[in-house]
C-alpha cells in the first residue's frame, strides 16, 4: 500500500491513476514516505447521512488525519439542491469555524475560494507546489472545503 501524491488516500503500490482523484502516479523509488505533503479526500456525502452522522464522521476524520500526520483534507460535503447550500454544508462549515478558533485545525479554504489568486492559497501553493494539481483548484465548487492540519 501506498499514498496517492496528489489526494493522499491509500491505493496499490502498483496503481498508476488513482480511483479517487484521477491523478497519475509516479513511482520512483527516491520518494520518501513522512517528507511529503499527504492530503486525503473525505466525501462526507456518502451513504447518504443525516447532518449529525456527517458532523461525527467529520470529527472522527479530522482526528484520523493528524495521527496520519496528513496536512490537507479535502471534504466534499456538497452544495444542497435547494440553490442555498445544503445543512450538511452549513454545519460542517459551522463546526470546521468552531474547530478554527479553538486551535485544533490550521486553516479552512473553502471551495469557491480555493482559487490560486487568492491570498491564502498562494502562500499553501508556495509552500505545497504539489497542491497545484488538486482537481478542484480554480473550479469554485460550492461543495467542498479545504482544511489545512497542523
Amino acid at each position: 500500500m501506498q499514498f496517492c501524491q496528489v489526494c493522499g488516500n491509500d491505493i496499490d503500490s502498483l496503481t498508476v491513476l488513482c480511483p479517487f482523484c484521477g491523478s497519475r502516479q509516479e513511482h520512483e523509488p527516491s520518494q520518501t514516505v513522512g517528507t511529503e505533503f499527504r492530503q486525503k479526500t473525505i466525501n462526507l456525502e456518502q451513504g447518504l447521512p443525516t447532518v449529525d452522522q456527517a458532523l461525527n464522521r467529520l470529527q472522527q476524520e479530522v482526528s484520523a488525519a493528524r495521527l496520519e500526520q496528513i496536512r490537507l483534507l479535502t471534504l466534499i460535503h456538497g452544495y444542497g439542491s435547494s440553490g442555498k447550500g445544503g445543512s450538511i454544508r452549513q454545519e460542517c462549515r459551522k463546526l470546521l469555524d468552531y474547530l478554527l478558533n479553538s486551535g485544533d485545525i490550521c486553516a479552512v479554504i473553502y471551495g469557491e475560494n480555493f482559487n490560486r489568486r487568492h491570498g491564502f492559497v498562494k502562500q499553501l501553493l508556495r509552500r505545497f507546489p504539489r497542491l497545484a494539481t488538486h482537481p478542484h483548484l480554480n473550479n469554485r465548487n460550492r461543495g467542498i472545503t479545504l482544511v489545512q492540519l497542523f
